[in-house]
């Protein structure tokens, strides 16, 4: 799936691969996050940070009507405080697409995959 954009200078298609690779190096960029996590970790048994250029994997862009809404699958470190994670990430993906594609985002919705201990 992809989202069409008709501007005064042409025709603009942006995919859903792009839109999730933009919001999840949004989300890691925020304090208190590890890193992305598989959305089909239940699946695989193991809660696994996914490199740079497999952020799609941990992101899913969902299109109802006109209405865009993304799920996030993130690993935050311990000693964080949850809520304050996931709402920092959510202003943080909204603000970064709205800048960079144009796009206004109806939902962003976090889910928690793990929490990872630091090793010192």
């Amino acid at each position: 799936m992809s989202i069409e954009l008709n501007t005064n200078d042409g025709h603009v298609t942006i995919t859903n691969e792009v839109i999730s690779t933009i919001a999840g190096g949004a989300a890691v960029e925020c304090y208190g996050i590890v890193g992305m996590a598989s959305k089909s970790q239940i699946r695989d048994g193991i809660a696994e940070i996914l490199r740079k250029e497999n952020f799609s994997k941990g992101v899913v862009v969902r299109q109802e009507d006109n209405h865009l809404h993304i799920d996030m699958y993130i690993i935050v470190s311990y000693g964080t405080k949850i809520s304050a994670v996931a709402h920092n990430v959510q202003s943080q993906v909204k603000y970064t697409l709205n800048k960079s594609l144009g796009l206004a985002i109806d939902s962003v919705n976090i889910y928690i995959q793990g929490v990872r201990v630091s090793k010192d």
